[in-house]
């Protein structure tokens, strides 16, 4: 399962189209999609996922079910705010980061943490001191690079 990560409030068609690109292209790989559930760069990838044919979980901040966007197949109202944040990318084998924001940063911060592969398209360019977070310029580049590095840190067997 990969999950996609971005601002919920992003009306910016370049992100909310690379967004919905990712959703496809993860799909059309055989990924599952994990997202936040919410609007925005959530609601886009879902939606690329679903057209895809691909399968979509999502991991609301609160306790109502139905704030899911309409593209999930799995919903789950967390109840836990922000704090739902990690349980998105704890389910997550990587991450790929679309946009950012606040949350969408912590949830970069938190796969680095976990030792989860994660790539940011169309976000903010952060250094850590000795390991910058890679970036892509497309949603194609963006999956070529979690491909490359998902084989490397998760081999076969």
């Amino acid at each position: 399962m990969i999950a996609v990560v971005g601002p919920g409030d992003a009306t910016d068609p370049v992100v909310l189209d690379a967004a919905e690109r990712v959703g496809v292209l993860l799909a059309e790989a055989g990924h599952e999609v994990v997202t936040g559930g919410l609007g925005g760069v959530m609601a886009a990838a879902s939606r690329g996922a679903k057209s895809a044919g691909g399968s979509v979980v999502a991991l609301l901040p609160g306790d109502d079910a139905s704030a899911a966007n309409s593209f999930a197949d799995v919903v789950i109202a967390t109840g836990l705010g922000q704090g739902r944040n990690v349980l998105v990318v704890r389910s997550a084998d990587a991450v790929i980061a679309v946009g950012g924001s606040w949350g969408t940063l912590s949830e970069v911060a938190i796969a680095r943490r976990l030792g989860r592969p994660v790539v940011w398209l169309h976000g903010w360019t952060i250094n850590g001191p000795d390991d910058p977070i890679p970036t892509a310029e497309t949603p194609e580049a963006a999956l070529r690079w979690l491909t490359a590095t998902f084989l490397v840190s998760r081999p076969p067997g």
